[in-house]
């Protein structure tokens, strides 16, 4: 499809918005909440855009995208394709983050109208001496072409008024001509839609969440960034991609929290990362245990020279020793006796910390100061966020921060921990959060598990809600996997991993601790109230598991994208089936991944599955494991299997054409 760009032209007096043209131009997709909130597309993905175009009467119309930069004036555009039944699609690919804007342009092609009345008069055998005339008249007016059009035109008028022969004025390349240099009196444009586009690691990635703290190999030693360090070919070689820190910074000494979340701590508790402030500094300040910021300046290129990037954890909270509480008291609420407001979502209380209050007085430069602090962390290298508890903290708040550190860093990524409501999870995200937390660690009946992976699937979800599926965090530790089995772990992970293009576990998954404080979905002696230390190799790990999961996932781009996926029907409600597809159809992963230790024979249905190849769309004959590289021949539309959940309880095969 060719491109032209050109510069934004003013709009002229026929020129008017979708509803007061000539044209109508509805029902476009993509477009999230009638283009209040933009679609999100990874840098060099094609969005394709359709949309119903038409007018009154039978002239011939034509219609274009137009696309660029949000901060730009320069259109690029490219031509629209009618369909059927006024039905029009184009394309464009971004080749940068950033946030973009597109619209569609609709206006009667008059020398088509022209060409094509005249051809049927001619067929009939009218006098078409006239006619001719006034397809003369039209190249005359043809305007915005470019210089090898303008020569066409010009080449055939010319021939025309020499010869008087209108066959100078039907010839193909004339038409080309003017399709692209023609005037366009009732130029019609529709709204202006708005557009993310994300670098790769905001649409799939493996995450691995850590406490800095608890890496030192010294049981009762706080560990520091060098300890990290040391933990970084280990992490990298298992395949994940995010290194996320729970917060480094340092921690409130007032109501310091003792371990299992005890009101009293004793000399030694580290007290909860979360607590966050204390006389050494606030949210751009560094635990001192934890070393310098060359130490972290030295991590964070070691993460890129192991393939890793670091996420740090910002939570808009403050111990009550934290610098702004002296700083700026006015940011922050007080009870009628003159004490401070600490946090509660009740009856959970947070005696270790305070919330700013959103609506003082000086908001203004609380809202300047958090986007502050994200906006240090980038300087210092750190382009991944995932925000604590953002339900709690005003929506509008949370646009206005991404735009203004997007608008410095396109590249910036924020992930949303908001375990609440759907409808606010996804205003969350519908405002600008690169990806989001979701139900998964809750959906564990297979009906459950395909019923939330439909809606987050669908339109008009997949194009603006990006679920990132955790296994466990150290907030949670799920029912299911209390027992400690390790089919369950890897029954977990597999879906997790093979699901959602974004995954992630919480250190200690991979040793499957599972000790739990009884008839909680919580640890018992969690490392958010006290430092572990752990051997990374213990025996019955499933590190090998996880790695061979990640290598699946980096070699096949099926696996890295949630929106080409459906669910295959089997005969067994305890085995989850399932086809994912990559965006340029070449790539097809089908997978059985076992929610019951019992093992069992399956029917895996293929016959619905095409695979795109240089021929076109072919039916698999083969699949062949990923794990093992075992091949099974597809016969009679599909392949019949076996799952033994405690040897694996997940089969993924690529489809082999």
């Amino acid at each position: 499809m060719s491109v032209s760009t050109q510069k934004n032209m003013p709009l002229r007096a026929g020129e008017r918005g979708a509803t007061a043209g000539a044209f109508h131009i509805e029902n476009v997709y993509p477009c999230i909440d009638a283009g209040r909130f933009p679609v999100k597309r990874p840098v060099g993905e094609a969005i394709d855009v359709w949309a119903d175009i038409f007018r009154s009467g039978h002239d011939i119309i034509a219609s274009q995208l137009i696309w660029r930069r949000e901060e730009d004036r320069d259109w690029h555009r490219s031509p629209m394709t009618l369909h059927e039944n006024d039905r029009w699609s184009g394309s464009f690919t971004p080749k940068e983050p950033g946030r973009y804007v597109y619209a569609i342009e609709a206006w009667t092609d008059e020398f088509a109208t022209w060409k094509h009345g005249f051809e049927l008069k001619q067929k009939a055998g009218q006098d078409v001496a006239l006619d001719a005339l006034e397809g003369a008249a039209l190249l005359t007016r043809a305007q915005y072409g470019s210089a090898d059009s303008t020569a066409t035109i010009v080449r055939q008028c010319e021939e025309y008024l020499r010869s008087g022969d209108p066959e100078s004025l039907l010839v193909p390349e004339l038409a080309g001509a003017m399709r692209e240099g023609r005037e366009r009196n009732d130029l019609t444009r529709s709204q202006l839609y708005p557009l993310t586009v994300d670098r790769g690691l905001a649409v799939a990635g493996a995450w691995y969440e850590m406490v800095p703290r608890s890496q030192s190999s010294v049981p009762g030693q706080h560990g520091t960034f060098r300890d990290c360090i040391a933990r970084l070919p280990d992490i990298a070689a298992m395949g994940f991609d995010v290194l996320y820190f729970t917060p480094i910074h340092p921690i409130g000494r007032i109501n310091r929290k003792g371990r299992n979340n005890s009101l009293t701590s004793t000399e030694g508790d580290p007290g909860s990362p979360y607590a966050i402030g204390a006389r050494e500094g606030g949210h751009d300040a560094i635990h001192p245990d934890l070393g310098t910021f060359d130490d972290f300046r030295d991590l964070v290129s070691a993460c890129k020279a192991h393939g890793l990037e670091i996420a740090l954890d910002i939570a808009v909270q403050c111990s009550p020793d934290h610098p702004w509480l002296t700083q700026h008291p006015d940011w922050f609420k007080r009870r009628p006796d003159g004490s401070m407001r600490y946090a509660e979502n009740p009856p959970k209380k947070y005696e270790d910390i305070v919330n700013p209050d959103f609506n003082c007085d000086d908001a203004g430069s609380l809202w300047n100061a958090l986007r502050d602090v994200i906006l240090f962390w980038v300087n210092q290298g750190v382009r991944i966020f995932r925000i604590d508890n953002p339900h709690t903290k005003p929506l509008h708040f949370w646009e206005w921060l991404i735009k203004e550190v997007q608008a410095a860093d396109p590249g910036v990524i924020f992930l949303a921990e908001a375990f609440t409501r759907p409808k606010v999870m996804k205003g969350l995200a519908k405002l600008g959060f690169s990806q989001s937390y979701t139900y998964f660690t809750w959906r564990t009946q297979k009906w459950e598990i395909e019923s939330y992976l439909n809606e987050l699937t669908g339109y008009p979800e997949r194009d603006y809600y990006r679920p990132n599926f955790f296994v466990s965090t150290p907030d949670i530790l799920p029912y299911h996997l209390q027992s400690g089995e390790s089919w369950m772990f890897k029954s977990r992970v597999a879906l997790a991993a093979a699901l959602s293009s974004n995954y992630g576990i919480y250190n200690g998954f991979e040793l499957l601790e599972h000790e739990a404080i009884p008839g909680k979905e919580e640890y018992l002696n969690s490392e958010k109230y006290e430092i572990r230390t752990r051997d990374w190799n213990a025996p019955g790990n499933i590190k090998t598991y996880i790695t061979e999961l990640n290598q699946a996932r980096r070699a096949n781009p099926a696996l890295l994208q949630t929106r080409n996926l459906k669910f295959l029907a089997i005969d067994n409600d305890q085995i989850v089936a399932f086809a994912k597809q990559s965006t340029d159809g070449g790539n097809t992963v089908v997978g059985a991944i076992a929610i019951t230790r019992d093992a069992c024979d399956i029917w895996l249905p293929l016959d619905s599955i095409q695979i795109q190849t240089a021929l076109g769309p072919r039916a698999p004959v083969a699949l062949e494991n990923l794990m093992t590289s075992e091949r099974h021949a597809i016969e009679w539309g599909g392949v019949r299997l076996r799952i033994d959940p405690l040897r694996d309880p997940a089969l993924l095969f690529r489809c082999l054409a």
